[in-house]
């Protein structure tokens, strides 16, 4: 195989925002199927008409921004991203609020965190303003897809990927980003109910050094045949550990980690293994404003042991964009068992979960200003 010197990846920010083309679908869902659809969306499985494309090549940076019919993208066989993993996403919501406007939760973090994952796997950097006006481009043709029952959203998913012709390991210098939406229902419909969770001591998501901390797809594919045992294990989700000892604490296949101590601490890992969650962040502001003491540090599966025997963790939750937050009832491994299958929900997990959802949602003041309008 051959290996080519690298090339360097500088910034491609705009000096001037770019300038979206629009192309309508022709074959825009009416809207009895829409409303069908809205009616009963589950999540990622169905999409808006539309969907948003921007190239970047070495020689032209970001150009041919464009909103067009949602349909297939096509690549070439020998496509960087087939063959050598470069690819990053995120992952947040549009919101409905009651006076039928549409918002969007810290999408500048999400801009950021985009950015750290392109510079971790060698890509080019989207700016901050041209990723939150993809958002605003796309909710302009696609707005009415967004639906208005209780807790549910519009899903939107950037992504970024390698797209040049090309077998040499070096960075792509033909890129595509993308951002396609899909209606999103309330993630427990039958009301928020705590889940048990599994710990993986056999496989690890990520090692020092690599790349958890990056958003990309090779990380939830390495969680998913651990994901798959914890399904036989009866757990709706695996807990990994730290790669280089075996004893702290990381974070869930796909959510972070918080414990809850009786003198009102939460403590959620740190590492440089771990993904920077939005929804981990705002909970801790969140905390804070209410007096709580917050710890963000090495936590070790035997400090949760101990504090689970001693009653001094009296709740733990789980956090991420998709679920916002999820009461964990018991922490199930080969060798013991922390909690109680039929726990109930703590009360401080449900109070945070109310009030982040509440201004998500427009139901209260958004005194950190963390909610951008994407129809307006």
């Amino acid at each position: 195989m051959t290996t080519t010197a690298p090339t360097p990846i500088t910034p491609a920010a705009t000096e001037f925002p770019l300038a979206f083309q629009l192309t309508p679908s022709t074959d825009a869902r009416a809207v009895l199927e829409r409303e069908a659809i809205l009616a009963d969306p589950g999540f990622g499985k169905h999409f808006t008409d539309h969907m948003v494309q921007i190239e970047w090549t070495l020689d032209k940076g970001w150009h041919n921004a464009e909103v067009l019919p949602y349909g297939k993208i096509s690549l070439d066989p020998a496509a960087s991203v087939f063959h050598y993993a470069q690819e990053i996403f995120e992952g947040l919501k549009a919101y409905r609020h009651a006076d039928g406007a549409i918002y969007t939760f810290r999408p500048e973090m999400n801009a950021a965190r985009l950015q750290r994952s392109a510079v971790r796997l060698a890509l080019p950097e989207l700016s901050t303003v041209d990723f939150i006006e993809s958002l605003k481009q796309l909710i302009a043709v696609d707005g009415s897809w967004v639906p208005d029952a209780a807790e549910t959203s519009l899903y939107l998913r950037p992504f970024e990927m390698a797209t040049e012709s090309f077998l040499g390991v070096r960075a792509a210098q033909k890129v595509g980003f993308y951002v396609i939406a899909s209606p999103a229902g309330a993630y427990f419909s039958g009301g928020v109910s705590p889940v048990n969770i599994w710990l993986s001591t056999e496989f690890n998501r990520a090692g020092r050094g690599g790349m958890g901390a990056a958003k990309t797809g090779g990380n939830y594919a390495s969680s998913l045949l651990p994901q798959e045992l914890a399904y036989t294990k009866g757990c709706a989700q695996v807990l990994f550990l730290d790669a280089q000892e075996g004893k702290y604490l990381e974070e869930l296949g796909g959510m972070n980690l918080f414990l809850v101590y009786k003198d009102g601490t939460l403590v959620t890992p740190e590492s440089d293994s771990i993904l920077a969650g939005i929804t981990r962040d705002s909970i801790m502001q969140l905390a804070r404003d209410r007096g709580h003491d917050v710890e963000l540090r090495k936590v070790s599966i035997e400090e949760w042991k101990a504090g689970s025997a001693s009653g001094d963790i009296v709740e733990v939750f789980a956090c991420g964009t998709a679920a916002v937050i999820t009461p964990v009832a018991q922490l199930r491994a080969e060798d013991f068992t922390l909690g109680e299958a039929d726990a109930p929900a703590g009360e401080l997990t449900m109070s945070l979960r109310q009030e982040l959802t509440d201004i998500q949602y427009g139901r209260l003041p958004d005194r950190h200003g963390w909610l951008t309008r994407l129809d307006a």
